[in-house]
């Protein structure tokens, strides 16, 4: 299975509303742009942006003479792909790099840190993994899992150790092991509490201070969010307190395919003008796939 038909499988149940309003193709009527708003609006997409591309579609439908739902399928991709945000910097592929995942518990940042590690190893790319994420005992355990498998080393401190020293003892083993990416798992925040997101400034700030003097020069320090793409608008409520604690460089979305509410990915980084790194589509370490705007946008709407 390639790349696009197994994104295109992922977001089936995304697609599900779009593909009913443009299965039959008849002719586009005043209650086909209604049913599309709603429809945007329930994919998680947001009022706001519902409402523009509806009418950008509509005004290219008036312009260009198309009389058919068909005829609009490929140009709902393209408008719904103008609105993401572009990646300049894959913080995995442009290395070196030290990359912070944080997130609240559950969103998958400790399974993404393992896919990613993983997938960067087979690449060839020495890879550390630090796991700051010293509340749970399991996360701890589960990045020891990953870092066995893919033959990465592990950072790791006692339960209970403070999380900013973690950080800069895995920098320093970063240092020893000349590596191209640091991954370090944090430990999962309320994105509503206020102290819990200090503590977290504070985690970022020791690790940016700490990758300034890397033996082999300065590494660029990215912090990345893990949302479950299935949490919604709840998610975009996330990444807004994330980004304004902690000035968030991108997105990592995960359950993609257990969700109808896909439009999720284009609500956070239309809003946050945030690029969308990785999305997940499985439980596989293919299943989390780089994200291509274009390709989503297709496997979305089903053109």
């Amino acid at each position: 299975m390639g790349l696009f038909d197994a994104l295109a499988r992922g977001l089936e149940r995304s697609r599900e509303a779009i593909n009913e309003l443009f299965y039959f193709g008849g002719e586009v009527t005043e209650d086909f742009w209604e049913e599309l708003e709603d429809t945007l609006v329930m994919g998680d997409m947001g009022a706001e942006i519902a409402m523009d591309v509806s009418d950008d579609l509509r005004d290219l439908a008036a312009r260009k003479n198309l009389k058919t739902a068909d005829q609009l399928r490929e140009a709902l991709a393209d408008k719904l792909e103008q609105r993401f945000t572009p990646i300049e910097v894959d913080p995995f592929r442009d290395t070196p790099s030290c990359v912070l995942f944080v997130g609240i518990n559950g969103a998958g940042k400790t399974t993404t840190v393992g896919k990613i590690a993983s997938a960067a190893h087979e690449a060839g790319k020495r890879v550390v993994i630090g796991s700051a994420d010293t509340f749970r005992a399991a996360a701890i355990e589960q990045l020891d899992v990953w870092g066995q498998r893919a033959g990465v080393p592990v950072v790791k401190r006692d339960r209970g150790s403070d999380p900013a020293s973690v950080c800069y003892d895995v920098l320093d083993e970063a240092d020893k092991q000349n590596a191209d990416l640091v991954l370090i798992d944090t430990a999962g925040r309320l994105h509503t509490s206020s102290d819990l997101m200090r503590e977290l400034a504070k985690v970022v700030n020791v690790t940016r201070k700490r990758a300034e003097k890397c033996a082999a020069g300065p590494m660029p320090v990215h912090v990345v969010l893990v949302i479950d793409a299935g949490t919604g608008q709840n998610g975009l409520n996330q990444a807004v307190e994330f980004n304004e604690a902690l000035g968030l460089d991108g997105i990592i979305l995960t359950k993609l395919d257990g969700t109808a509410k896909g439009g999720i990915a284009l609500a956070v980084s239309s809003k946050l003008g945030l690029p969308i790194y990785r999305v997940g589509v499985g439980e596989r370490i293919e299943d989390l796939q780089e994200f291509d705007a274009h390709d989503f946008c297709r496997a979305l709407v089903g053109a």
